[in-house]
């Protein structure tokens, strides 16, 4: 983002100064933020939250039991969006409750779009929010819960509390005394579907007595209804939003973010150490180790057919530049491969275009390898064409057949689960299952991910790890196979 973009503002309204703007680290997002950031902290803060986010709902689709969820939150937050206690003096706390508090609201700019978003959203966002509350320090939380719980419900005074002291120590399972000592509030018994069922809250004529220990419950509920409200408020008055062009791009490009995850693992441009290079010979070796399945099927249509058409040149071409490969030993790659052309035909026809990728000529462009987002909603591949997610769009018996054929997966109940999330359209869930299945001779377990529970992102980033874990040890060495081909 060059510096002109990120010098560019966003007027929220004017800051407010008081010595602690947000006395919580729990908010509940009712007020809009006020404040003044730039474009580049409206893309970057909303990144980092959807990082959490994305990962929350990978965790759903992937079965995770709520302890693991807990754990992948709790990390993911510690990365990108970390809020510390008041307790810790020395922190930043306005600073980290001020990304999250504007965070929150440009991804609901983003996610307002479709009622499967806003769904989507609402979910992750209440996940996210009942995690953190349930992680908060019992202090800071019944602080918390006073300042919110009269926004909950109606008090119930004491002479009213007196009445009904016996009914509620019975339904509260607490003694009369304690019940003295306990604020209750009284809310509609819709409000407290998980404590009637569970006969926590005493019931009379359609509204609920609920004690501050269980105003939690309350909290959460009010905390999904009134987000979906707002969600659907805010996608009628966002209109204007379709003729901005600094955000509607970032907004749309956010949005796709439930898709197939926001990378957090692979950076293309940094300088590829000399172990790490990739020449011509050692692809075939690599390709059916370490590459992802978008990758393996493209390498298998190359060898096949000795040529792939543009878009998956496009697609392989820069995934091998991303693992590694110089212009020069690109050059031998294709040559090699396109073997029933004549040299002449490859030179002025072909080798342009791969010198174009590099930046070398033309625009000279340093072009990035395509991410599971780009592939997955980019061109559709027609006949003849191999480009694209095989695991959006290869037919299930298709995707069972490349399944077997390229990893030898032939599990019943692993290949079952791999058709569900490409069902269910997490397309990136189904591709992290394979790498924990074909990598659990390294020490991969179910839900490890690709390493601290995340799910794939990006090609290259699985053909990275999965390399990284040949170089610890336990399977042939990356210097052999320059020999083995």
């Amino acid at each position: 983002m060059d510096s002109h973009r990120s010098s560019r503002k966003i007027d929220f309204g004017p800051q407010v100064a008081t010595h602690l703007r947000y006395p919580h680290r729990l908010n509940l997002y009712e007020r809009p933020p006020l404040d003044e950031i730039t474009l580049e902290q409206f893309e970057t803060w909303a990144i980092d939250r959807l990082r959490v986010l994305a990962e929350i709902e990978a965790s759903l689709a992937r079965n995770r039991t709520s302890e693991e969820l807990k754990t992948v939150i709790k990390s993911q937050c510690a990365k990108y969006l970390p809020l510390s206690a008041n307790s810790a003096h020395a922190r930043e706390l306005d600073a980290e409750r001020q990304k999250d508090h504007i965070s929150h609201f440009i991804l609901r700019l983003a996610f307002c779009k479709t009622d499967d978003l806003r769904r989507r959203f609402t979910r992750v966002e209440s996940l996210l929010f009942r995690a953190r509350f349930e992680e908060e320090d019992s202090a800071e939380r019944q602080k918390f819960l006073e300042a919110h719980g009269s926004q909950q419900g109606e008090p119930v005074d004491d002479s009213e509390k007196a009445q009904l002291r016996s009914k509620l120590a019975a339904a509260s399972n607490m003694s009369e005394t304690q019940v003295d000592k306990e604020p209750y509030v009284k809310v509609p018994w819709t409000k407290v579907l998980s404590l009637v069922d569970k006969r926590r809250v005493y019931l009379h004529r359609g509204i609920a007595y609920v004690p501050q220990r269980e105003l939690s419950s309350v909290i959460f509920q009010d905390f999904s209804s009134r987000l979906e409200r707002a969600l659907e408020q805010t996608h009628k008055q966002t209109s204007d939003l379709d003729e901005d062009d600094r955000l509607n791009p970032i907004l749309d490009h956010l949005g796709k973010g439930f898709v197939a995850g926001v990378n957090t693992e692979y950076s293309f441009g940094e300088e590829i150490a000399p172990g790490d290079a990739v020449t011509a010979s050692m692809v075939d070796a690599l390709a059916k180790d370490h590459w992802p399945l978008c990758a393996k099927n493209l390498h298998a249509s190359l060898k096949r057919e000795k040529h792939l058409k543009y878009n998956g040149r496009l697609q392989y071409g820069l995934f091998l530049k991303g693992v590694g490969m110089s212009l020069e030993e690109a050059m031998i790659f294709w040559r090699k491969s396109f073997s029933s052309m004549s040299d002449d035909k490859f030179r002025k026809e072909y080798s342009y275009n791969i010198k174009h990728t590099y930046g070398q000529v033309g625009s000279r462009i340093n072009y990035t390898p395509k991410s599971c987002v780009a592939i997955i909603t980019g061109d559709n591949p027609g006949s003849g064409h191999n480009h694209g997610c095989p695991f959006k769009h290869f037919s299930p018996d298709n995707l069972t057949l490349a399944l077997s054929t390229h990893y030898d997966i032939n599990n019943r109940a692993d290949v079952l689960e791999i058709l569900n999330a490409v069902k269910a359209d997490r397309y990136h869930v189904a591709c992290t299952r394979v790498y924990e299945i074909t990598h659990a001779a390294q020490g991969v377990k179910r839900g490890d991910g690709v390493g601290e529970g995340e799910s794939v992102t990006h090609p290259n980033s699985y053909a990275m790890k999965s390399r990284e874990l040949a170089k610890k040890g336990g399977v042939k060495k990356e210097e052999e196979m320059e020999v083995d081909s």
